[in-house]
């Protein structure tokens, strides 16, 4: 029979912005342990990703930072990428949205649809921030939702309900560059009429059907994708924009479209199909062997984008007309963390990096861990506590145990030599034919994108070893029948060597280990289920340990840098809306002088002091005067905050601020130089 053949993806990851554990558990390693069956099963696969590096996520980073979009992206692009390596996922090829071939290959797919007419140019009135001379793009501009009230939702969406968002439905709108609410002027945009595409796009998703062709099986796809798809279609899908005003991107290549870009979600998918290129290029095949024909497209992707995957851009493939549609659009829920959701702007997270980094060697064990809690069909949640009860329960204790007893007995018994099996017992017979079924039914439920069931079937396998030598007692049996310990000594490795197979999808350096203690080694998916592989005589080699034990001084040291962050949160005020560089740089902050002190009369908390500021000698009206007494401060060297519009305080005209710390109780302090430096030295 003819192998399916498979080009699999796995999103985008934003280069502005390192991974974090819900990333990880949610799109790369389910998309990685599929990779891996699938290719143990012989079938043609290409599996390809890349860094997402345009978008208004890039430049408000870049603007945050103080430096250009391309510093952004080089720098997240080389610390995603090298975690991905660190972490063993398998990609055929990890691109750049930004590489050359990307680019030539979004405007030529722009320009087929522009040249089919699949496109209406139509003039719209879109926000614009006066002060940055800029239209913005619909992450530039935060409001409060209207329909949860979040009172930070984007211009796009609210990350808070889910909810599918225009900025102009934004109550309160303020862009995000300059902190003031933007005005609306008219500018012209692409765009694509989705609503014509509502019909088909209701049978093929609910039915699986193309033109009344029956293109995939529908029952595989998640309850969650087709319901959101459908709420979207049922709820009258609208014309989108698919160009931006950006200076950042890929630049539409019609002549009367200066300063304009490819929206991010058209740019964004086609990454997929400018990556396979530069992979054909590289292995000399043809990269449209990947995108058209009798072939299966499979996008792994987070909840937050399946509408993007399995509305916008099926649209788009079929208007171009020559490359296939998704065959499936597995996407996960939510993965939580301790409690509380993944956060990257409080710090909120553990980062695949830094566990890379604190825990070398033990790449296989969160490996384990994210998918026994993927959150396949709801949110779920991660917590140090479990990761060390599974690690040191399962992985340990079951998986480990048996391998260990298994070796070590036939070091001890036969020198390391696989013994000969004898007559079976009614408790072999079973424990052969179980062998056989469960690399069956991993297969069903890998093919059904049930991977956390797969592997929880395959680590089943140690379970049933690990059973089957504490019911046998070798050790015991071994004094009075050793002939029936060669039998079940050869059942225990056949055991063993299955493990060594069925775990490779997803634990695969432990798989390599096992084959290296076995001395025996098969990437091939049909030998598992095997009751004969490890041939009498095959000489097996000293096991080490698999998995060291997580200690809870681990777990202590973890939890509490999440308590620290917490604590944090709790005892400070909360970070106030990012700025960026420009913002910071209009704040001329200089060192001053308090000359004089007085307090104000009928204002128990106001000092009226005389600053030398080192450009003139000026009024300011302090509210310290709690903290400290007018004697006790004259000769300070203070902080002035110079360039701020004078106001009448209590009839006294201040002329700019004095920058104190406060602390959780609210005391307030003084901040000066550890050094003595001049009234009138900036701060930078």
């Amino acid at each position: 029979m003819t192998k399916a053949k498979y080009t699999v993806t796995a999103a985008l990851p934003y280069a502005n912005g390192p991974l974090h554990l819900g990333h990880v558990a949610g799109v790369y390693l389910p998309a990685d342990i599929f990779v891996r069956f699938l290719r143990m099963n012989d079938h043609d696969v290409a599996f390809i990703c890349g860094s997402d590096e345009h978008g208004a996520a890039i430049t408000l980073r870049a603007k945050k930072e103080g430096i250009t979009p391309k510093e952004i992206v080089d720098k997240y692009n080389s610390i995603i990428s090298k975690a991905f390596t660190d972490f063993d996922i398998s990609f055929d090829i990890f691109h750049r949205t930004s590489s050359e071939i990307h680019h030539k290959t979004s405007q030529d797919f722009f320009l087929k649809l522009y040249e089919k007419g699949k496109f209406t140019e139509e003039t719209s009135e879109q926000y614009y921030d006066e002060e940055y001379d800029q239209f913005l793009a619909d992450r530039y501009i935060t409001g409060e939702c209207p329909k949860c009230q979040n009172p930070s939702a984007y211009g796009d969406q609210c990350e808070k309900c889910g909810s599918d968002l225009s900025p102009t439905e934004l109550i309160n709108p303020t862009s995000t560059l300059s902190g003031k609410a933007p005005v609306l002027r008219t500018t012209s945009h692409w765009y694509l009429p989705m609503a014509n595409h509502e019909d088909w796009l209701r049978e093929w998703i609910k039915e699986g059907k193309l033109d009344g062709i029956q293109q995939h099986d529908p029952k595989p796809w998640r309850n969650q994708v087709i319901g959101q798809c459908m709420s979207w279609i049922d709820g009258g899908l609208h014309s989108r924009a698919m160009t931006r005003d950006l200076d950042w991107g890929v630049k539409v290549p019609l002549p009367n479209a200066e300063g304009k870009v490819l929206y991010v979600w058209l740019d964004a998918p086609i990454g997929y199909i400018s990556a396979t290129k530069q992979y054909a290029i590289d292995n000399n095949k043809n990269w449209e062997d990947y995108w058209t024909g009798d072939r299966k497209l499979i996008h792994f992707i987070g909840k937050d984008n399946i509408v993007f995957h399995a509305v916008i851009f099926p649209i788009l493939l079929k208007d171009h007309g020559d490359l296939i549609l998704p065959d499936n659009v597995p996407a996960y829920e939510f993965l939580n963390l301790e409690g509380d959701k993944f956060s990257t702007s409080r710090n909120w997270a553990v980062w695949l990096h830094e566990y890379l980094e604190a825990y070398p060697g033990r790449e296989d064990e969160l490996k384990y861990v994210l998918t026994s809690i993927a959150p396949e069909t709801k949110d779920s949640e991660f917590t140090w506590k479990e990761y060390q009860t599974r690690i040191n329960s399962e992985l340990a204790d079951i998986l480990g145990n048996f391998v260990n007893r298994a070796l070590v007995l036939t070091q001890k018994y036969y020198e390391g030599k696989v013994p000969e099996r004898g007559e079976l017992t009614e408790e072999d017979q079973l424990v052969l034919a179980e062998i056989n079924e469960i690399p069956k039914r991993i297969s069903k439920l890998v093919y059904a994108y049930k991977l956390r069931d797969a592997q929880a079937e395959a680590m089943n396998l140690a379970r049933l070893g690990n059973k089957y030598l504490a019911d046998q007692e070798p050790w015991k049996v071994v004094k009075i029948d050793p002939k029936r310990v060669e039998t079940v000594m050869n059942i225990a490795l056949q055991i063993t060597a299955n493990l060594s197979i069925v775990l490779q999808p997803f634990l695969p350096a432990t798989a390599s280990k096992l084959s290296n203690f076995l001395n025996f080694k098969s990437t091939n998916w049909e030998n598992a289920g095997n009751g004969d592989l490890m041939k009498v005589g095959n000489q097996t080699n000293t096991p080490e340990i698999l998995f060291q034990k997580i200690e809870d001084t681990i777990v202590e040291a973890e939890v509490n840098k999440l308590k620290n962050i917490e604590a944090m949160e709790s005892i400070f005020d909360a970070q106030k809306e990012e700025v960026t560089f420009d913002d910071f740089t209009k704040m001329d902050i200089r060192l001053g002088t308090i000359l004089e002190a007085e307090k104000v009369e009928k204002a128990d908390k106001l000092l009226k002091l005389l600053v030398d500021t080192g450009l003139d000698k000026r009024t300011i009206v302090s509210g310290i005067a709690a903290h400290y007494s007018p004697e006790e401060i004259i000769g300070k060297t203070v902080q002035v905050l110079m360039n701020l519009a004078p106001r009448k305080i209590k009839g006294i005209e201040s002329k700019g601020m004095i920058l104190m710390a406060e602390d959780a109780e609210g005391k307030l302090s003084f901040m000066s130089p550890e050094k003595e430096f001049e009234a009138g030295c900036g701060i930078h």
